[in-house]
């Protein structure tokens, strides 16, 4: 489902509440416009917490362990920059310069020493590049998932769709909930999303909820990169391990190389 909503008087966009809006989504997560000098403080009792730098210049401060500033003149850099901490861990987010900063929770009872992901640290994979004729071509960038964070309930990373390219392709689905948030490196830029057979008008800052179980092709203009976050909540006892179901009639094309085919 897409989910369509503005920043509030306190420079905050709702996404998902685990008791509230898209609550089948299992996570909490917000986008939080910060003004120079404005501070975001983050002390949760029973949820595990990631925020990621969307633009501008912050320092994050967790715990005792992590006092990093970061800048990102927008998504389009590719350069990411997140911290990942445990329940009753207190961190602040100070913005140097006007930013953008997007939060993600969840329960977790466990714990354990914040991260801080950057791009020295995180995973960087190009896919499809060369099957379909490029048509595919989209570069993923993975914070945290169950292989360097198998204590998490959340999965973090983003997606660079090419101009004219799809994503998340073939078409798949897994039963864990997935939430996308969309950029596009022009204000007008567009592009769509589906989830299942239904397809959504996707344009800047729009979310799109998917359901566990349906698919969620993705796909942008010509002329535009499209860039979104994806954000996983892992099931108990069914956690997300790069778990990709195809659509039966789709499944071919996941080990075809159509790159010498002009169509």
């Amino acid at each position: 489902m897409l989910y369509r909503t503005d920043f509030d008087e306190n420079g905050r966009k709702t996404l998902c509440q685990m008791d509230g809006v898209n609550a089948d989504m299992l996570m909490d997560i917000f986008v939080q416009k910060l003004a120079p000098g404005d501070t975001l403080t983050l002390e949760e009792a029973e949820k595990e917490c990631a925020v990621l730098l969307l633009s501008g210049q912050v320092t994050f401060a967790v715990g005792n362990s992590i006092n990093e500033t970061c800048r990102r003149k927008n998504p389009f850099e590719k350069k990411p920059y997140a911290v990942h901490f445990c329940r009753g861990t207190k961190a602040t987010v100070t913005a140097i310069e006007g930013s953008q900063i997007l939060v993600q929770m969840t329960d977790n009872d466990r714990t354990w020493a914040p991260e801080f992901y950057h791009p020295g640290n995180c995973l960087y994979q190009e896919f499809g590049k060369g099957q379909w004729n490029g048509t595919g071509h989209r570069i993923v960038s993975t914070m945290f998932d169950l292989d360097n964070a198998p204590q998490s309930n959340l999965v973090m990373g983003e997606v660079f769709n090419q101009p004219g390219r799809w994503s998340s392709y073939p078409p798949h689905h897994h039963p864990q909930p997935e939430v996308y948030y969309y950029q596009f490196d022009h204000p007008e830029g567009f592009g769509a999303g589906f989830e299942g057979d239904t397809p959504y008008k996707t344009q800047n800052g729009d979310c799109l909820c998917i359901r566990g179980g349906n698919a969620h092709q993705q796909v942008t203009a010509p002329g535009y990169e499209m860039y979104y976050v994806w954000l996983i909540r892992h099931l108990d006892g069914d956690p997300w391990d790069k778990t990709r179901i195809y659509v039966p009639e789709y499944e071919w094309l996941a080990n075809a190389d159509l790159s010498l085919i002009h169509i």
